[in-house]
């Protein structure tokens, strides 16, 4: 792989201008083809999970799937009566009605308190069609709004909240990219002490940020989107890896010019680095794959397309790694370190900090204790992990800064059977048989206070009357404590008392806290699974980079502790510091973090043990090769951390609470990595491991005699 590496960034130095025109082609085209292609969203079937999903595939499949509405409530401007509310909910209703996409319009209710009136508008077709038929729906509520100034008239419903998300986090990544890139430019800057030089990492990561997001809308069509979460994530991931392997690149080019003197010819140099930085990119993307890959064994429509999305920004970044940017290096030559900020280059991020010197240095003179410390800190860190309490996203995790979110709070505070629903979907041989039983379950549920129905039952039966559905509208939100007891209340004892014991009879009880419930139990059922693939490919990868078992389980291990200690210090934030108000870690977070930051450990990871092994093959001692590598590769990851830390930080700046917590426990775990792993666990292992950490790399004397031959330009 070295060789072939080296051959590519060997020619894309030396015919730069084609490299460049090759790399701005594809990324265009990428574009192009996105653009024309348009990304294939996801339908709610390809969201179900257990056996709330079941329910949801029988009533589908029966023609008796839960019709999609949309809640107008109406309330006066003041402390009036309902008069102007009233005229103002006919008005709203007479609209609706003469909409295509609208198939019923109910008559306005009036809420207990007599406070507010309440018109619900069912839409036709599925929810792509809902989303389709949206802003026509929302343009109405608005016009009626304008023409009753003494009315408040808002408007609620799955579809209008989740276009509000969406619409929310589309803000929320344009906030963070404001935040990040000024951030980037000026740690990049303080590192090469070049505006030139620090602008050819950011443009070349945007570049493959942008070739990547429209090979994701091409590949959507086999894996759907998501709801366009994917989107964000590409640009979080492809700003960190990219800036960080062009940081990689280009010190490793700087290193060479200053070891040769100032005597090696710059494109000799960029194809110098492409045998030590770029192989390293190249392992560090490769085991960044690998692990983003298992989540594809999460069986999750959301996690699919995250493994896709961010697969094909870190392949994009590494092919911009390994060919636009020797390319770019060798266009512009000594160039790109001509700047006023020269100065720079003496200062920041240059010198090796003393806290990190001292840190190493008791990591390799006491690596025992070091070793001990260190592992109980990030076990201490980690522990929070066994008590968190996962929620799925919804309704109460939703910040009320999105208007469609608080309207529906507002719904549910005045009528509270639109909070939830129970849904029992029956699949029979006997088209009369669950009728009589469906009707008794209604009236059991109804009767019994541990379900809270709130509002009457309704049942509806398919053409053949093969399929039912019964809907118990309950006045539980659906990630309650009182709405799981509710469903269990219903799932272990009423169901199975009125449809268990009739024959040809299949049932699953669903809807609103079953499909939050199910979700959440199917994450923690997956969890070990991605967990696994993810640690045994990343180790089979760095063992087959480094030639040695002990350095990929090594890596996998104390990969595994930092970002378990991430997800912990993630619980400790929001359950005890408050981090998003919520107070609950959002079910897919554990998942996410576990499989990324295992994955982007290897940036780092990578770089410092290829470094060790480098001083290694130069005949250091195993302590001197350690701490030579470590101190090599100082200057490099710690602006590599600082760059990720920044990036993934700025999604803190936002309001939903999944950016937020993803955001958090992302800069939280690349710290703990750069500073805790990197410095004091890793050099500690090794030290204690000493020339056994290569097994089973033969290490014969013949090599010891070359290697030995060899010296060492990095720093001691």
């Amino acid at each position: 792989m070295g060789s072939m590496i080296v051959r590519v960034a060997g020619w894309s130095a030396g015919h730069p201008w084609r490299a460049l025109a090759l790399w701005l082609v594809f990324v265009a085209a990428c574009v192009a083809a996105g653009g024309v292609s348009g990304t294939r969203q996801a339908v709610a079937a390809d969201f179900q999970v257990g056996e709330a999903g079941r329910a949801s595939a029988i009533a589908a499949a029966g023609g008796v799937a839960m019709p999609r509405v949309e809640r107008v409530l109406i309330r006066p401007a003041g402390e009036g009566e309902l008069g102007a509310a009233r005229a103002a909910a006919e008005d709203v209703a007479g609209r609706m009605r003469g909409l295509p996409e609208v198939a019923v319009v109910d008559a306005p209710a009036v809420s207990a308190d007599r406070t507010a009136l309440l018109v619900s508008v069912t839409l036709r077709g599925d929810e792509r069609a809902a989303r389709a038929a949206l802003p026509t729906v929302l343009a109405q509520t608005e016009a009626a709004r304008a023409s009753h100034p003494g009315a408040r008239i808002e408007q609620a419903g799955d579809a209008s909240v989740s276009h509000g998300v969406e619409t929310q986090v589309g803000r929320d990544v344009l906030r963070a990219e404001a935040i990040t890139l000024p951030i980037t430019v000026i740690v990049l800057v303080l590192f090469f002490g070049s505006v030139l030089a620090a602008a050819v990492p950011v443009l070349l990561a945007l570049s493959s940020v942008a070739a990547a997001v429209g090979l994701y809308a091409l590949a959507s069509y086999l894996l759907p989107d998501a709801g366009g979460v994917v989107t964000s994530v590409i640009l979080m991931m492809g700003l960190a890896v990219g800036i960080d392997y062009s940081l990689f690149y280009l010190g490793r080019v700087r290193e060479e010019r200053a070891a040769a003197g100032g005597a090696l010819d710059h494109r000799a140099a960029v194809r110098a680095a492409a045998a030590t930085s770029g192989r390293a990119i190249a392992v560090s993307g490769g085991a960044v794959v690998v692990s983003v890959a298992g989540l594809y064994l999460a069986d999750d429509v959301i996690f699919s397309s995250i493994a896709t999305g961010t697969i094909i920004v870190v392949a994009a970044a590494v092919v911009s790694s390994l060919t636009a940017l020797p390319a770019l290096l060798a266009t512009l030559g000594p160039r790109i370190d001509s700047s006023r900020l020269a100065f720079l280059a003496r200062r920041g991020l240059r010198r090796e900090g003393r806290g990190r010197s001292r840190l190493l240095a008791a990591a390799l003179g006491r690596p025992v204790l070091t070793l001990v410390l260190s592992t109980a800190a990030l076990a201490g860190l980690a522990a929070p992990v066994l008590a968190a309490e996962l929620r799925a996203e919804g309704i109460e995790t939703f910040p009320r800064a999105i208007p469609a979110v608080a309207s529906y709070r507002e719904v549910i505070a005045r009528f509270p059977g639109q909070a939830g629903h129970h849904l029992v979907a029956v699949r029979t041989t006997d088209p009369g048989g669950p009728a009589a039983a469906l009707t008794d379950l209604a009236r059991r549920a109804s009767a019994d206070p541990a379900v809270g129905v709130a509002g009457p039952a309704t049942t509806a039966v398919s053409a053949r009357g093969d399929m039912a559905v019964l809907r118990l509208p309950i006045r539980h939100l659906a990630n309650s404590e009182a709405g799981e007891q509710s469903l269990r209340r219903l799932r272990t004892d009423l169901a199975p008392a009125a449809l268990g014991g009739l024959n040809g009879v299949d049932y699953a009880v669903g809807g609103t806290v079953a499909a939050n419930l199910d979700y959440v139990e199917h994450e923690l059922r997956r969890l070990a699974w991605v967990f696994g693939f993810g640690l045994l490919l990343t180790t089979v990868v760095m063992a087959a980079a480094f030639r040695s078992v002990l350095v990929g389980v090594v890596s996998s291990v104390l990969n595994v502790l930092s970002a378990s200690a991430a997800v912990g210090a993630l619980v400790l934030a929001v359950q005890l510091g408050g981090l998003g108000t919520a107070g609950v870690v959002t079910a897919r977070i554990p998942l996410f973090v576990f499989a990324v930051l295992i994955g982007l450990s290897m940036d780092y990871h990578v770089f410092v043990v290829s470094r060790i092994r480098e001083a290694a093959l130069h005949g250091l001692p195993a302590a001197d090769a350690v701490r030579a590598g470590v101190r090599a590769s100082a200057r490099v990851v710690t602006g590599a951390a600082v760059i990720m830390v920044s990036v993934f930080a700025a999604f803190l700046f936002g309001h939903v609470l999944e950016m937020l917590e993803l955001g958090f426990s992302l800069a939280f775990g690349v710290l703990l990595d750069a500073v805790v792993v990197r410095v004091l666990l890793l050099p500690s292992v090794l030290t204690l491991l000493g020339r056994t950490r290569w097994w089973p790399s033969s290490w014969t004397p013949r090599a010891q005699a070359r290697a030995q031959t060899r010296e060492w330009p990095g720093p001691l």
